[in-house]
């Protein structure tokens, strides 16, 4: 496979995944999923309780504190055609936590289902005694700008909570219900913003959350609060024409420090892409500072890897993000990331990832054979062949970089 990413042709990357190998419902103890481990070309069979014994006392695990809100919005027209709003990002680049606390009427970006029958009036939800609106005030690349408004007080996020559904992904064919509420979030979560779940971090227990800290394996916290644009498949056939998604993130100045601290006395592992993206998007932040750039926040386009390969390390690259933090007087590093991690990518602070099974033709199951190479092909028939369940309710692995 070409080590430059934009001549990768997706078509490359595929496999056959049977409609009944996708989950549907997630199990009811977390833990009891299935834990498949990669280590040196050997392919063992685990349950996700085991994950702690797998890992060495010196891990560092990163996990992403997201938490998915209620943004699947349905609406009725008047005809009774019902206009669906997966609300995606507020109109101003703001974080997206302050944005959710809003009060009416705010304006969110959003993708609409069935848009092609609203021909743009106002649309209106009742629940509960009250009434949301909704008002299309601009389209831009598929992307509608919804202006909504109430009158009960409350702030947007919790208007969210009253009318919205979580926002099941559209492989799974059925309605969310109540027990999604608990589930599609992990028993970490804490920061509101994301549509889809960190998916590998849902095999969290406290058990398992207890069994790590007995072991003294350290945990870190980031944030990425993972788009809609997750669930997109590539469709051109080579990745020189996909355009990936941007998505929200913030890494505490704790969690700088203790991966600073990590260099050299253990591996890194994060729970999930959307954790590995995170951190890797630090290093070429930092990196772009060692090197002189004058950067208010954190933006990391799909292309930065490839573009050059500077000679920062990655001691200097945290190190040089400490200090602009200082200089800055940040407690945190916030901005967007839209990281393209493909066959080709040199990974500078993951050593290793735990992530679910991807879909065939995903910027995913790129990022999977980036870290274990063309072994993917083993891993996913090895799961396929063992009963493996695929996908956000699917069972785990732990991958170790090859």
């Amino acid at each position: 496979m070409n080590a430059d990413p934009r001549n990768i042709a997706i078509a490359d990357l595929t496999y056959e995944l049977p409609e009944d190998r996708i989950a549907q419902h997630p199990l009811a103890q977390r833990d009891g999923a299935k834990l498949l481990i990669y280590r040196n070309g050997t392919i063992t069979d685990r349950q996700f309780s085991d994950l702690p014994g797998e890992l060495p006392e010196n891990t560092l695990l990163v996990l992403n504190d997201t938490r998915v809100v209620h943004a699947r919005v349905p609406f009725r027209r008047s005809t009774g055609a019902l206009i669906e709003c997966m609300v995606l990002s507020p109109e101003s680049d703001r974080p997206m936590e302050q944005a959710l606390l809003d009060r009416s009427p705010v304006r969110w970006w959003c993708m609409v289902g069935n848009a092609k029958r609203w021909k743009g009036e106002e649309l209106l939800a009742e629940k509960e005694g009250h009434a949301l609106k909704a008002e299309r005030k601009d389209l831009e690349n598929g992307e509608h700008l919804i202006e909504f408004s109430w009158e009960n007080g409350g702030t947007f996020l919790d208007q969210l909570d009253v009318f919205g559904e979580v926002p099941l992904p559209p492989y799974m064919r059925r309605a969310a219900d109540d027990n999604d509420d608990t589930c599609y979030n992990t028993v970490f979560a804490e920061r509101p913003g994301s549509v889809a779940a960190p998916t590998a971090s849902l095999h969290f227990t406290p058990e398992v959350m207890g069994a790590v800290a007995a072991k003294g394996i350290a945990l870190t916290r980031v944030t990425l609060h993972v788009g809609a644009g997750t669930f997109l498949p590539v469709k051109s056939d080579t990745m020189a024409q996909h355009a990936m998604h941007s998505e929200q993130l913030r890494i505490p100045r704790s969690t700088v420090t203790q991966l600073l601290a990590q260099l050299g006395n253990g591996p890194v592992v994060p729970v999930g892409t959307t954790a590995l993206r995170t951190i890797e998007s630090l290093y070429w932040h930092g990196a772009d500072l060692a090197l002189g750039a004058d950067l208010a926040h954190l933006e990391v386009n799909q292309w930065r890897p490839y573009a050059e390969k500077p000679e920062v390390d990655v001691k200097t690259a945290l190190e040089a993000v400490l200090k602009w933090m200082d200089k800055n007087a940040l407690d945190a590093v916030a901005g967007n990331t839209s990281l393209l991690i493909a066959p080709g990518y040199e990974f500078r602070v993951a050593d290793g990832l735990i992530t679910n099974f991807h879909q065939p033709k995903s910027t995913l199951l790129l990022l999977v054979a980036a870290m274990i190479g063309p072994q993917w092909r083993a891993v996913y028939a090895h799961a396929l062949a063992n009963g493996y369940r695929f996908l956000s309710y699917g069972d785990g692995s732990l991958l170790w970089k090859g």
